[in-house]
């Protein structure tokens, strides 16, 4: 691997706390500061933490193509590392850029970005910047339609169909990893779908629409999920649906991980 990050090889049992398997257990999410869970859909921030140890270093730049609320880029500047975050919603964005200047860094800096990110045009935003590309992208996509998360055409979990969603998820990742530093790493937090008798598998159609466009599959990670909003009051009826069913109700999801 290239020398993407800050860590000392040397002193490579000091570092307990990155996790080198293929499985994470994350008992809680980290509130501490300006995280907030509240927001639906939103990743722990464990996550984005573990994705940055391992694949940037201090000063680096991130993007995230589908912000929220503010998670990996509040989690990029804990961390030392610059950060740009797109998101569809003025309102939310908003909201997150409060969040995220409640933690400013003085010499890191934070953008947000209002816009889509299939066609936002980052060869501008980045010479804006004074960079000429970014060294990690992380992508966290709605999980096509299991949560509307606003009214707008533009919004990935409105998509009709499955294939309506993976060609406008492959423009985002078009867009997105085009200002990406050749040999740097990105990553994919997606879970599946299940509808009409059957498991939608939208992490490895997600997955291969990467693959189809020449990048290295460097890690399958799968990460528990623990009670969501919706199912937490109700677990004896999804056990219920479960075994009349004949299906398995979702406790993970995948972090996929890809060189360019």
């Amino acid at each position: 691997m290239s020398k993407c990050n800050d860590i000392d090889l040397k002193r490579w049992r000091d570092y307990s706390d990155v996790l080198t398997d293929s499985l994470w257990l994350i008992d809680r999410r980290d509130k501490t500061g300006a995280h907030d869970g509240s927001y639906h859909g939103n990743f722990v921030p464990q996550v984005p933490h573990q994705l940055f140890t391992r694949y940037t270093k201090q000063g680096d730049w991130i993007l995230d193509g589908f912000m929220g609320s503010g998670t990996s880029l509040i989690e990029a500047q804990r961390m030392g590392r610059n950060s740009i975050g797109i998101e569809l919603q003025r309102s939310v964005a908003d909201e997150a850029r409060q969040r995220i200047d409640s933690e400013r860094r003085q010499e890191i800096r934070a953008e947000v970005l209002v816009g889509d990110s299939r066609s936002i045009d980052l060869t501008t935003e980045l010479k804006r910047l004074g960079i000429d590309a970014v060294q990690f992208v992380i992508l966290h996509p709605p999980y096509w339609d299991i949560i509307n998360f606003s009214d707008s055409a533009d919004d990935l979990s409105n998509a009709a169909t499955l294939e309506e969603f993976m060609a406008s998820f492959g423009r985002v990742i078009d867009n997105t990893t085009s200002v990406l530093e050749r040999d740097r790493y990105c990553a994919l937090v997606i879970g599946d779908k299940y509808a009409n008798g059957r498991v939608i598998p939208l992490g490895f159609e997600c997955m291969n629409a990467f693959l189809e466009r020449g990048f290295l599959l460097k890690g399958i990670v799968v990460k528990n999920i623990g009670e969501t909003k919706g199912k937490a009051h109700d677990q004896n009826l999804w056990r219920y649906r479960s075994l009349q069913g004949g299906f398995y109700i979702f406790k993970h999801e995948y972090v996929f991980v890809f060189q360019k």
